[in-house]
């Protein structure tokens, strides 16, 4: 059984794969200063919820942007199922060629949205990501990820907003009645939800036009499901497919 770790700057997401499913996927805040014991006992209690058995946990592979926890949960794996964890990283194979101008800059998430994408289509693709960090990468035949746009993520622009301004809020971020706000709440809502549709139709067409052949638009992340229903330029939602990507990965390091 295989043990995905995720490790992203606001959630860790962690799935069990066996026999050839997913059984378990869950996500927890990313807490800097836990220590390795507590996120042992969170994730054995996680795990015994399901009755997941940690003994049959033979494989572990470990992706992180956060490097101060790569450590911390490296040790954590160790501690709960006696293995250190395969961490993506230079030197790991992939399946892909990373096209960059810098490619030992490119965050293991990105790698792993490549990976799973290229997998699943075979050709060209666009990965939107909705995390801390908004991101669209671009993979194309014969396996090339080409490169990355990054903008802040939805729930980052939220609250940019509330720190950096005097009197609007924080708000829950859930489509307005109409584009038109007419309070406050409402028009923060509209400004930010409509305005990254905006943004993320125009990054994915400018893409588009730059990739070959027929582009496959893949929406993943813990916000996907906050714009994919707006917009139709999106062929498929997968909130899990980092962890697919983790996957892939982990086999061809076997």
């Amino acid at each position: 059984m295989l043990l995905a770790i995720d490790i992203g700057n606001s959630n860790i997401n962690f799935g069990l794969y066996d026999r050839d499913s997913w059984r378990k996927t869950g996500r927890i805040q990313t807490v800097l200063d836990k220590m390795p014991d507590e996120y042992v006992a969170l994730f054995r209690n996680l795990l015994a919820a399901d009755n997941m058995p940690l003994d049959r946990i033979d494989r572990v592979i470990l992706g992180s942007v956060v490097p101060p926890l790569t450590g911390t949960l490296s040790e954590m794996v160790n501690d709960l199922v006696h293995r250190y964890p395969l961490i993506v990283g230079p030197g790991v194979k992939t399946g892909i060629r990373i096209r960059t101008d810098n490619p030992a800059e490119v965050g293991a998430d990105i790698v792993a949205n490549a990976v799973a994408a290229y997998d699943q289509f075979k050709g060209s693709s666009i990965v939107v990501s909705f995390g801390t960090a908004l991101t669209f990468t671009a993979v194309a035949e014969p396996g090339d990820l080409l490169g990355v746009a990054i903008a802040p993520g939805l729930n980052t622009a939220v609250k940019a907003l509330s720190q950096h301004t005097a009197q609007l809020p924080s708000v829950q971020l859930v489509p307005p009645p109409s584009p038109i706000g007419r309070n406050t709440i409402h028009s923060i809502q509209s400004g930010v939800l409509y305005g990254y549709v905006g943004m993320v139709e125009a990054l994915i067409k400018r893409i588009r036009a730059e990739l070959p052949g027929t582009v496959q638009v893949i929406a993943t992340g813990g916000q996907a499901l906050l714009i994919t229903p707006l917009t139709d330029l999106f062929d498929r939602t997968d909130p899990w497919m980092t962890l697919d990507g983790l996957r892939i990965i982990a086999a061809r390091n076997a």
